[in-house]
């Protein structure tokens, strides 16, 4: 089973060419720059091995406030909403996306940034002008419209496992924190984690229930010291923490990083936001049936079938249908697959 950003290079190693290099140069639409020049990103320079030549399609990110976001590659619908809901709150406020574009949690954050207006980058294990996966050409599109597309292997590169982990050191360089939306114990996920350790960035991990596979990553993190990801607002609250920590060493002149090698993925805060709560009850919503409100009871973040709902609530069929419809058109649940419900 492919894992992101670990294995991921799989049978069809010929990607997706987009471009089109046939008369010798470089593809339609790559530019590229080289180490040391004024257009190279600076982030990447912390890298002991840098890339000496990076390729990419449509522009580089900025040096302004830019979040990681990496994860499971066959994510749960738990997973996937709060990736999408990360990667658009973030850029909603301003701040870069970065991520792999692989299937699964990347993806999901890049189209949550996308959704948002906001600028997204991704940085791949081919080509520049390789989509990999295929079926994520549509989003590859979106992402060199609204940021770019990058990559340190030469055009044409196929999506060789062997690049994924360099891929890995690049997103974590790019970025000022790191989120980790959903990661099995053994993820490649955890691979960008430790670049982001190696080069001093602050990491962030969703949590997840206790035993369920794909958050067991994202909870040892969390145990290990890693920040909470509870809300986009205690994301915005570390940058803007980094921020005020960045200008003061620079006001100072002590721009040296701390002996913290011991120290744990980052350490506890007791001066955190309050968990954002939901200003929507559906329960006390005047405009809902009360067999909606009813239903609503027993829909949680796990699917719920039809027939469990039935069995759960008392309901009959035919005060089921309407009552999920309203729900529904309230956008306060979603049908994921037929008669299969969760909460939005």
């Amino acid at each position: 089973m492919i894992k992101n950003g670990d294995t991921e290079g799989g049978a069809d190693n010929t990607g997706g060419r987009m471009t089109n290099d046939s008369a010798g140069g470089m593809p339609d639409g790559m530019k590229m720059v080289c180490c040391g020049t004024a257009a190279y990103p600076g982030r990447l320079n912390i890298i002991p091995d840098k890339p000496e030549t990076l390729y990419y399609i449509g522009a580089l990110p900025e040096d302004i406030p830019t979040v990681g976001i990496v994860g499971a590659r066959l994510c749960s619908h738990y997973g996937r909403t709060q990736a999408f809901e990360f990667g658009r709150a973030l850029a909603s406020r301003g701040i870069q996306v970065v991520s792999g574009m692989a299937i699964g949690i990347d993806c999901y954050a890049q189209e949550g940034a996308l959704s948002a207006g906001g600028r997204t980058f991704s940085v791949l294990g081919s080509g520049a002008d390789v989509c990999y996966p295929k079926s994520n050409y549509t989003a590859y599109r979106e992402i060199i419209r609204h940021g770019g597309v990058m990559s340190e292997e030469k055009p044409g590169t196929p999506p060789l496992a062997r690049n994924f982990p360099k891929r890995n050191r690049m997103i974590s360089a790019l970025s000022d924190i790191l989120i980790v939306v959903e990661a099995r114990e053994k993820s490649g996920s955890l691979i960008t984690v430790d670049f982001a350790l190696e080069q001093g960035k602050t990491v962030f991990a969703v949590p997840g229930r206790v035993g369920d596979s794909l958050s067991d990553g994202c909870n040892y993190l969390i145990a290990q010291g890693a920040g909470i990801a509870y809300s986009p607002e205690a994301v915005l609250f570390e940058l803007e923490s980094l921020k005020r920590t960045k200008n003061s060493e620079k006001s100072t002149g002590n721009s040296e990083p701390c002996e913290n090698e011991d120290l744990p993925v980052k350490k506890r805060r007791t001066d955190l936001p309050p968990v954002r709560k939901s200003v929507r009850n559906p329960e006390a919503d005047p405009g809902l049936s009360k067999e909606a409100r009813c239903l609503y009871k027993f829909i949680s973040r796990d699917p719920m079938t039809l027939d469990g709902l039935l069995a759960a609530s008392g309901l009959e069929p035919s005060e089921a249908a309407p009552a999920l419809l309203e729900l529904m058109m309230s956008d306060y649940i979603e049908e994921i697959a037929r008669h299969s419900y969760v909460k939005k």
